[in-house]
């Protein structure tokens, strides 16, 4: 089984209520539309090697904001791990880390992302 067949059985199963759609899988992705219009984009390339992509729509349209860990901030405390804000800047990572498994680190995002999508409390 694939990790993103093993996390899109998880969030179905641990996450439904705050869906709007059933979670989507993709050839290199897992694609979940929260109730809050959220549309968050999911991929894991492994454990500690992953990518997560949001839209809003509190934003213009082709706004993404996003958690990753591409080795390109490594002054940041968090790093490899940062967040993508959307203005542009790059900070800190405030909800996952690459040793925390990947269903802990997506439960993390999708219950922040579900209470402010901008994450700006958890970035101030």
């Amino acid at each position: 089984m694939s990790l993103h067949t093993e996390l899109l059985d998880y969030v179905a199963r641990e996450h439904a209520e705050a869906l709007l759609t059933p979670p989507q899988l993709a050839q290199d992705a897992l694609t979940l539309v929260l109730k809050n219009g959220v549309v968050l984009t999911v991929r894991y390339a492994a454990a500690d090697a992953y990518s997560l992509r949001w839209r809003t729509s509190l934003h213009a349209e082709g706004v993404e904001l996003g958690i990753d860990t591409a080795p390109t901030h490594p002054g940041l405390s968090t790093a490899p791990n940062h967040l993508h804000r959307a203005d542009g800047s790059v900070v800190a990572d405030p909800l996952t880390a690459p040793a925390r498994r990947p269903q802990d680190n997506l439960a993390r995002v999708i219950e922040a992302l579900g209470r402010d999508p901008l994450l700006t409390a958890a970035c101030a």
